[in-house]
């Protein structure tokens, strides 16, 4: 959980929130607001899992609860997992913060050169070599932790005084400049809710763990109350060494920024590629997460030709279902304009996620009110406030973004349209609607036989869903 929170968002998107709020103060209200959203998605998310103990994540969650029109909803999850390029972002900005530290002025394509060396580096680990990968995975994850403590001492540090430039004095008045703005605000706890995206990482392996219900009582708690007050502690620090004006205009490398008015020139290309290592380490996460999922559509047969998405051959690693989520990421990485491309990435992911996560809570709130119907007593429960709370935290994180930036400054991207992400994200989900014609409803009819979902139970005593094709007249 914890590798695949912390990504580059606490390193890259401070500056975006920044300049989308217009101020100190309403940026780190923005951080509160994200951190509470997502402690209540990963209660909702811990009910379903302790829930419904099996490999899936949410895919289980929505089957369980929206069983008609019959499969729709399995058609609209698997656009979902299968079109998004959820590496996609932290590839570019592993590519820009080598790019600081070698001093390179970042173009058109050196910066998605080198993101496309990093996912293919990642893609080839794990497919090639799982049990390494796995083990790199977490020394990466380790570097990751030391990057954000040696940032919050330093913090301290500048908070004291102890900088290279003059102290920026961002807490004297921390509310100046705000805009309030419904598109900058919406936008920006996109990039907070980003930052802590992997919160639900855990329910996609139920199966691996040796007492889920106990695991994910304990690790998920820790683990977002953790990384909520290193984030705070983070953004403490970037506010005492950088100047607000620096921070809007840094971009991705805000970091990088960070150590050079701290530790001086030298060590802000040192410490940035660390940084990247940060970013690759999340890179190998995600795409391992994603791979996993793709598996399981195929060993589901949901997917055509699953049998070849099923297989772990031959080096026992789900090759072909990380080569499905390294071709969507490359290509989510290699269309947008250069300046656009980090911001484009997260918030075409981020949207659908809204969209999932809107059905997801709307689902448990239906349980609520209807436990008796389904006998559903799970040992963890989110609470019916903290659920409702959730859903619509995310019905106005679906809504928001179609309202116009108040000014052009305001609109997130340099080239790009400010709703293009709400409309590729929701075409996103729609796909997987048109799928589910093909594969639950006209191939059936010419085929002559019926889906059925079946229940089957692993070695390991574990069960999962398949889905078999019946003859009519069986």
């Amino acid at each position: 959980i914890f590798n695949r929170m912390i990504g580059t968002g606490i390193f890259s998107t401070p500056s975006s929130i920044v300049a989308l709020s217009g101020s100190v103060g309403l940026a780190l209200f923005i951080w509160v607001a994200g951190m509470l959203i997502a402690a209540a998605g990963m209660a909702v998310y811990l009910e379903f899992g302790t829930g419904l103990p099996r490999n899936g994540g949410e895919k289980n969650y929505l089957e369980y609860v929206y069983t008609k029109p019959k499969f729709l909803v399995t058609g609209f999850y698997t656009g979902y997992v299968i079109l998004l390029g959820w590496a996609g972002s932290n590839s570019v900005a592993f590519g820009e913060y080598i790019l600081n530290a070698a001093n390179v002025e970042v173009n058109r394509w050196n910066q998605r050169g080198i993101g496309l060396a990093c996912i293919t580096t990642a893609f080839l680990i794990h497919g090639l070599a799982l049990k390494w990968g796995l083990r790199l995975q977490n020394l990466l994850g380790v570097i990751k932790l030391i990057i954000i403590l040696i940032i919050i001492v330093a913090g301290f540090a500048a908070l004291g005084g102890h900088l290279k430039i003059d102290k920026p004095d961002n807490f004297s008045n921390a509310f100046e400049g705000t805009t309030g703005s419904s598109y900058g605000v919406v936008t920006a706890l996109y990039n907070v809710i980003w930052s802590y995206i992997g919160y639900s990482n855990a329910n996609y392996a139920m199966s691996e763990m040796k007492n889920p219900v106990r695991t994910l009582k304990r690790a998920a708690p820790i683990a977002i109350i953790t990384v909520g007050i290193l984030y705070m502690l983070v953004n403490i620090a970037y506010f005492a060494a950088v100047p607000r004006e620096e921070i809007a205009s840094s971009g991705r490398i805000l970091a990088a920024s960070f150590f050079r008015n701290v530790f001086g020139p030298r060590a802000e290309r040192a410490l940035s590629v660390f940084v990247a290592l940060s970013a690759f380490g999340n890179v190998m996460s995600v795409i391992f997460s994603q791979g996993r999922i793709v598996q399981e559509l195929g060993r589901e047969g949901i997917l055509p030709f699953s049998g070849f998405f099923a297989s772990n051959k031959p080096f026992n690693a789900p090759l072909a279902g990380l080569f499905e989520h390294w071709l969507v990421s490359v290509i989510i990485m290699l269309a947008p304009p250069p300046g656009d491309a980090y911001n484009f990435i997260l918030n075409v992911i981020s949207y659908p996620l809204a969209i999932v996560n809107v059905f997801v809570s709307g689902g448990l709130v239906h349980l609520y009110l209807n436990r008796e119907k389904y006998h559903w007593h799970p040992p963890i429960k989110a609470t019916l406030p903290v659920t409702v709370f959730f859903l619509l935290s995310n019905i106005y994180l679906v809504v928001a973004p179609y309202i116009p930036p108040e000014t052009p400054d305001q609109n997130v991207y340099n080239d790009l349209p400010y709703w293009l992400h709400c409309v590729v994200g929701t075409a996103i989900v729609l796909a997987g609607g048109v799928y589910w014609l093909f594969w639950a409803q006209l191939l059936p009819k010419l085929g002559g036989y019926k889906l059925r979902k079946e229940v089957f139970v692993d070695d390991d005593g574990w069960s999962r869903s398949i889905f078999v094709k019946v003859k009519d007249e069986q």
